[in-house]
């Protein structure tokens, strides 16, 4: 298995600095302005986003539920009563075939 540093392009995070500090108000360690600036030039970090990292970002701000309630119930009423069964070969063919999915994913 080989890991390695995501190909993605690092985003500089100063950007939003300024905007980020203006709906969340003074961040702790930074110190407040009192007086006329020396420098003018932004601090920040250099700060790398990966695709999955956008993508989950773009999944949150979405309207649409990813929760079946209905299911959820059904399964919170089957553990109460102690009817709900853990099939355990389901489980590991489900394992499996997500570990055969991200293998070929890498591969490709």
């Amino acid at each position: 298995m080989k890991i390695s540093q995501p190909s993605d392009n690092p985003v500089a995070i100063s950007s939003n600095a300024a905007s980020l500090a203006a709906k969340s108000g003074p961040v702790i360690g930074t110190p407040a302005k009192t007086g006329p600036a020396k420098n003018t030039q932004p601090a920040g970090v250099a700060v790398t986003v990966s695709a999955a990292a956008r993508s989950l970002e773009a999944a949150s701000t979405g309207e649409t539920a990813d929760v079946d309630m209905s299911k959820v119930n059904a399964m919170r009423t089957a553990i109460s009563q102690g009817s709900y069964v853990v099939n355990p070969k389901v489980i590991a063919d489900k394992l499996l075939a997500n570990a055969q999915e991200m293998l070929q994913r890498n591969r490709a």
